[in-house]
């Protein structure tokens, strides 16, 4: 039997053709024509990718003309080129402030933009990388959800204001881990329920039902400089403070601020600027304030478990299941950008594969899983081969082989001569997650070097010291009882064994160039 195709043009429509014969229009009707089922798949994709909440779906006054398979509605591809979305220039900056100025469309989301920075600064994309809206006239910043639209979120912000793009290990930690978040003394609901932490958080991404966070906060009073303790309960109709002591009657709740026209921030540098009693402040901030501090409501938590607590209970309420939905079901990327899935590549590095030589004879390696393993056992293989032959050629034993010394200086792990306070705030910016760590000079020693960690959401340093064995330079982190060659071999042991570590090397904190 002879089958029909369909050819499809780059617009996504039918090509059509001259009507047949009425006679054999019959036949075709109830004849199946197959298509190009992966050209109709794509283009379906991009038809949901390009559908936004901004743009609803417009009916089309002509369903008549659509085809089978098309829906009466009009798309955004389907409309003239004059009502598109318009495109607008956007600068953002970096950790080391370096910075990028990028065109975007009016609908194009935090994530979406993240993925594009990502793809031309040659990063990996693991859904961690976050825009930051920094105010720095204010002492302020929060991460964008990644649902928020980049151009809408930039409308609110000064002109001393700036987008940073930076890691956030923690943006969806609640999820995963909700008991480091809500600790029971705080939430009303874990006094009442035996559902645990999994119960608050539905009821968090209920509408119907609301957990109760509680406790007290230091509240900075509008127009003044000084600062109370008050008993503070946050619903979902906003944050309230008790007037009479810890009482939560509604009789004795004053609002302090609500989230459906704000944002929540924590503060920069609150002890300097505002006076703030503690380390650990946020604010809420209405959309419409720019570059006033009268409308700020400034709070301070005693700890930063705390600040973690108010403030993730503020996304929680405010966005509910869209948090929910951009950790489990990330969106689709950009079909208007196609090199995001895979890197521009030359004809010459396509045509490599991955080739085992440990038999007689060479052999591809097919699978995915088996050509990563090699490649990781050659790295290792090679920077033992180095060393050695380092060893071998310096003047003298007692002088460490060069590439050991400075390998790790290549790795992003690594972040040199930076001090104690500035390592611990570049682990707090990245979220305190069980496992985050960076490696840097140690300030105290000059031949040793200090690890890093977060864990439990408190942070700790490791001093990792060299050792000597046999005329061979090492390095360690428990007295010389595990030795290794170069730090990247310390890294990469620890990453899958704790030793004398709370917790195994997870996450490793990462600046990049713009």
């Amino acid at each position: 039997m002879q089958s029909e195709t369909v050819p499809l043009l780059q617009n996504g429509q039918h090509a059509r053709s001259q009507p047949p014969p009425s006679g054999a229009r019959s036949l075709q009707a109830q004849r199946s024509q197959p298509v190009h089922i992966l050209a109709v798949r794509r283009l379906q994709e991009e038809d949901q990718q390009l559908r936004t909440s901004s743009l609803p779906a417009i009916p089309n006054p002509f369903p008549e003309l659509c085809g089978p398979g098309s829906p009466p509605v009009l798309t955004r591809g389907s409309l003239p080129p004059s009502q598109a979305a318009a495109k607008q220039d956007v600068r953002v900056f970096s950790e080391d402030g370096t910075s990028r100025v990028v065109e975007i469309a009016a609908d194009m989301t935090a994530r979406d933009l993240c993925q594009l920075l990502v793809y031309r600064s040659h990063c990996v994309d693991d859904n961690s990388w976050t825009l930051v809206e920094h105010h720095p006239h204010l002492g302020l910043e929060r991460y964008l959800e990644d649902h928020e639209l980049v151009v809408q979120v930039e409308s609110t912000m000064a002109s001393e204001s700036k987008f940073l793009f930076r890691k956030n290990y923690a943006k969806y930690e609640f999820f995963k881990n909700p008991t480091n978040f809500f600790p029971e003394q705080m939430v009303t609901w874990c006094q009442q329920s035996n559902g645990g932490h999994n119960q608050l958080l539905q009821n968090f991404l209920s509408s119907s039902s609301c957990p109760e966070i509680q406790g007290f906060l230091h509240v900075k009073e509008l127009g003044r400089k000084s600062w109370r303790k008050l008993y503070v309960c946050l619903r979902r109709s906003g944050l309230y403070c008790s007037t009479k002591g810890a009482s939560k009657e509604p009789r004795h709740l004053q609002l302090l601020g609500g989230l459906e026209e704000s944002s929540v921030f924590s503060l920069i540098a609150g002890r300097k600027q505002y006076g703030a009693p503690t380390d650990y402040g946020f604010c809420i901030k209405p959309n419409k304030v720019r570059n006033e501090t009268k409308e700020l409501r400034l709070l301070c938590a005693e700890d930063e478990q705390g600040r973690t607590c108010w403030m993730t209970a503020c996304r929680l309420l405010k966005y509910g299941m869209l948090l929910y939905q951009n950790f489990r079901i990330p969106p689709p990327r950009k079909a208007l950008l196609p090199s995001f899935s895979t890197p521009v590549r030359s004809v010459s590095e396509n045509s490599l594969v991955a080739m085992d030589f440990s038999g007689q004879t060479g052999r591809v390696i097919e699978n995915p899983a088996e050509a990563q393993s090699a490649a990781l056992e050659e790295g290792h293989a090679w920077r033992k081969r180095s060393t050695r032959m380092n060893i071998l050629g310096s003047q003298s034993p007692l002088h460490p082989s060069t590439l050991s010394t400075v390998i790790h200086r290549t790795q992003h792990w690594f972040h040199g001569r930076i001090s104690r306070e500035e390592s611990h705030r570049i682990i707090k910016q990245q979220g305190l997650v069980d496992g985050l760590f960076l490696l840097r000079d140690s300030q105290s020693n000059p031949k040793a070097f200090v690890l890093t960690l977060c864990h439990h959401q408190k942070i700790k340093n490791f001093q990792i010291l060299p050792c000597e064995d046999d005329g061979q330079m090492f390095f360690s982190l428990d007295d010389g009882n595990t030795k290794f060659s170069d730090l990247i071999q310390l890294v990469d042991f620890y990453q899958l064994n704790k030793g004398v570590l709370p917790c195994k090397l997870k996450h490793h904190c990462i600046r990049v160039a713009l």
